[in-house]
């Protein structure tokens, strides 16, 4: 099975996620646990969680099926001291908030050195940083996500996710999320079949598959290799529609959230329809 959603709004509170999902028609989903744009929540209501499990058990949306997503405001390979601790003391909270909501994934983007550290020392304080919230949060699966490579963001080859993969103790607690815009602008064609082929080969050859725990599914308004993350609607960018008829049809991406972050929300139920439609033909 393949858990097909959308990022959908916690608006009111975090116990309408599951319900904004059912509404699109959607098996799976990614969410904020808290106002990403701001470093400081305040604690998650033992009412709200309980609210939050409860519609996800009523409406059939196990954990393997949910992809939360961070602040985009933490950098976990921050170059200043006072930067990094400020970013890691947020990312375990954003750990807390998943664990106790009973989900088993926290996405995240891996940090950027912000041209005042390598990119090797950037690496290795992502790693260290995921090493540090595993002590502090049980459980709990740091997912790192592949970035477009904008800026001074790291993650954008697969060697990058490699070397933090390689870093972190506790490797039954780490995995990757792929997505397609961002792969495809980071230097990775996904345009064919055969484009798709290779390039999932090169993922597993240099990481691999046992470390995949989502994907967020996005045409791209970027050029292949351009280094700059613009999401667009399904077969509406670059991309076009080879890559979504690729991974619909391919077991290796089942079981878990395949998300879309795609910019018009209005159309998240018929690109949902569409998704499965792929699969089944």
């Amino acid at each position: 099975m393949k858990y097909i959603g959308a990022h959908v709004s916690i608006s009111g509170g975090v116990a309408n996620a599951p319900l904004n999902a059912q509404a699109i028609g959607a098996n799976g989903f990614a969410m904020f646990t808290k106002n990403q744009q701001q470093w400081h929540a305040a604690p998650l209501a033992e009412e709200q969680i309980a609210e939050f499990k409860e519609n996800c058990r009523k409406l059939n949306f196990p954990p393997e099926s949910i992809l939360p997503h961070d602040s985009y405001l933490i950098n976990l390979g921050q170059p200043t001291a006072e930067g990094l601790e400020k970013s890691r003391k947020a990312f375990i909270g954003e750990l807390e908030r998943c664990h106790q909501l009973g989900l088993i994934y926290l996405n995240f983007h891996p940090g950027a050195h912000l041209k005042e550290i390598s990119e090797e020392e950037c690496l290795a304080r992502i790693a260290e940083s995921i090493n540090i919230a595993h002590q502090e949060v049980p459980e709990v699966i740091a997912v790192i996500e592949n970035t477009a490579g904008q800026g001074s963001n790291v993650g954008y080859r697969f060697e990058h996710l490699a070397t933090i993969i390689e870093q972190v103790k506790d490797q039954k607690r780490v995995g990757v999320c792929l997505d397609t815009c961002h792969t495809f602008a980071g230097g990775y064609d996904l345009r064919t079949a055969e484009d798709c082929g290779k390039t999932f080969a090169e993922f597993d050859r240099v990481v691999g598959f046992k470390w995949l725990r989502g994907m967020h599914l996005n045409d791209s308004k970027s050029t292949f290799d351009s280094h700059v993350d613009r999401h667009n609607s399904l077969g509406k960018g670059n991309l076009g529609e080879a890559v979504f008829n690729y991974i619909m049809k391919d077991k290796r991406f089942d079981g878990i959230p395949l998300v879309l972050e795609t910019i018009e929300p209005e159309l998240w139920p018929e690109e949902i329809k569409w998704l499965r439609s792929l699969e089944k033909n």
